[in-house]
Order: structure tokens, then C-alpha cells, then sequence
């Protein structure tokens, strides 16, 4: 966790490994951050909070989780889906760290339909996951929403232009709002060198 961790991000993760009956370790990343922070004060002075910062506490994540990879002989899974990868929502050398992508072909709304099948069969993943507004929680009241389209809207243009290969006329004639069809097809075409370093599929 780091300061802008939530209680529950902390306490929903514990339960899912209680549940799961797998190790885990809580380490805090607030003073990691503050060195690397204070060492960037210098060059970063009078210039806001950004993402900058945001990505720093991410790319910590990758490297500790990466540090335990190589002691323990193990592999880092990586969980970034189909829509956060489709639209470049990761942090490279963070969160979109590991040696296989386990969900990287899978959008968004199937990974909750998934964790509902899921908890049908082991009840393993505790409602609280399923149910909270995602948030990447790298700032103060942080939102995927914040950033993206809600996922329902995002993941029907994203098959649309991905898997049925509509181009961007197609789309809006369908229905879809024209900004918001080009927005999500810039993000799309600018972070193809982000998809390109992706763990394999």
C-alpha cells in the first residue's frame, strides 16, 4: 500500500488470500516513494503532482514483486486485461510488469463475469472486489472513470474496432458518440510500443 491505498484495497486483498489459503506479505511503499520523491524535488520543483508520481508508485510495486520473482524461483502474472492494455492504461516497468499475461486477451467486463462464475463454483473472491469502482488508487480519490469511458461503454467500441476490425467511420454510424470514438481510437493507436513490451498473452 501506499498513502493513497484504501482500507479496504488492503483488507479485500487479505481476505482473497485468506480465502485462497496463499502467503502473502504487506509491504508498505510510503517511504520508498518519499526517497525517490525528494530525490526528484530538485528537478520536478514547481510542477504539480502528476503522472509522473502517479507511475512511480507502480513501477516500486514492479520492482519489489520482480526482486521476489528472482529470490524465490517463481513468475511474476501479470493482470492488466484487453481494455486497459487496448488504451495504454498501465504503467510500463509497474503494474504491466511479469513474465505472462494471464488476462491480457480478456476485457474488462468478462473479467467480472468471470469472477462471477468464479464465485459460483469457490465463492473465493470477496463481493467487495467485484463491486467497488475500480481505481488504479495512485492519487486522492483516484477513478478508472477518472480517465476512461465506463468499461461497458469502452469494451463494446474497443470489440467493435479490435475484433469485428470497424474502422472509425463504421463505428460512429453505429451509434457511438464521434469524440468519444476518436478519443478511444487515439489512445488505442498511440500505445501500441506499450502493448508491444506486454508479458505474452
Amino acid at each position: 500500500p501506499s498513502q493513497f491505498s484504501s482500507d479496504h484495497s488492503v483488507s479485500d486483498s487479505e481476505e482473497m488470500c485468506k480465502r485462497l489459503g496463499t502467503k502473502y506479505h504487506i509491504i508498505g511503499i510510503k517511504e520508498i516513494f518519499s526517497v525517490i520523491d525528494n530525490k526528484l524535488k530538485p528537478i520536478f520543483a514547481g510542477i504539480p503532482f502528476n503522472i509522473a508520481e502517479e507511475n512511480i508508485q507502480a513501477r516500486i510495486r514492479g520492482i519489489l514483486l520482480m526482486a521476489m520473482t528472482n529470490k524465490f524461483g517463481s513468475i511474476l502474472l501479470n493482470t492488466t486485461n484487453k481494455s486497459e492494455a487496448a488504451v495504454g492504461y498501465g504503467t510500463l516497468y509497474g503494474d504491466m510488469n511479469g513474465g505472462l499475461s494471464v488476462l491480457g486477451d480478456v476485457y474488462k467486463t468478462q473479467v467480472y463475469e468471470l469472477a462471477d462464475y468464479i464465485n459460483k463454483l469457490d465463492n473465493c473472491i470477496p463481493e467487495n472486489i467485484i463491486t467497488k469502482a475500480p481505481s488504479a488508487e495512485l492519487r486522492e480519490n483516484q477513478k478508472d472513470s477518472d480517465s476512461l469511458p465506463e468499461y461497458h461503454i469502452l469494451d463494446e467500441i474497443l470489440f467493435d474496432y479490435i475484433e469485428k476490425r470497424l474502422g472509425p467511420k463504421e463505428l460512429i454510424a453505429k451509434g457511438y458518440d464521434e469524440k468519444l470514438v476518436l478519443r478511444i481510437l487515439k489512445l488505442v493507436n498511440t500505445s501500441e510500443y506499450k502493448r508491444h513490451q506486454l508479458p505474452p498473452v
